[in-house]
């Protein structure tokens, strides 16, 4: 899944045309989240067509609520994708710290049987 999150990006006509083409197809796209509009115009060739290369950050990193990290221990920042609403957002957010203070708090033997928890009010978030 491509998470929309983090940008680095050079501007420029290339970046420039894809950014007014996603935002353009995004405020059209009635039940499509902004990543679902992303790959859409992925798979249709708009960056092979605009001549943009693509790098996806690694979750292992750069945990979120659409997709865990697979090690805690490596994680340098969790970003609060994949909701619907502020409110779930930090709902979620909240549980992630208490999450991140537990891991902290835990002896060293015991990070491997670490689980997040679940991030129940972004998911409930886009039901409604």
């Amino acid at each position: 899944m491509i998470n929309t999150g983090f940008y680095m990006i050079k501007s420029n006509n290339k970046t420039i045309t894809l950014f007014n083409e996603w935002y353009a197809r995004r405020d059209n796209s009635t039940g499509m989240k902004e990543q679902d509009v992303l790959v859409e115009l992925m798979k249709k060739g708009a960056f092979k067509r605009l001549g943009i290369g693509v790098r996806f950050l690694d979750t292992v990193f750069f945990s979120g609520i659409c997709e865990d990290s697979r090690d805690v221990r490596a994680v340098v920042t969790v970003h609060a994708n994949c909701c619907r609403s502020i409110k779930a957002k930090v709902h979620d957010l909240k549980r992630i710290m208490l999450d991140w203070q537990r891991f902290k708090a835990s002896p060293i033997d015991e990070t491997s049987e670490f689980a997040w928890s679940n991030h129940s009010a972004c998911t409930e978030s886009w039901k409604q």
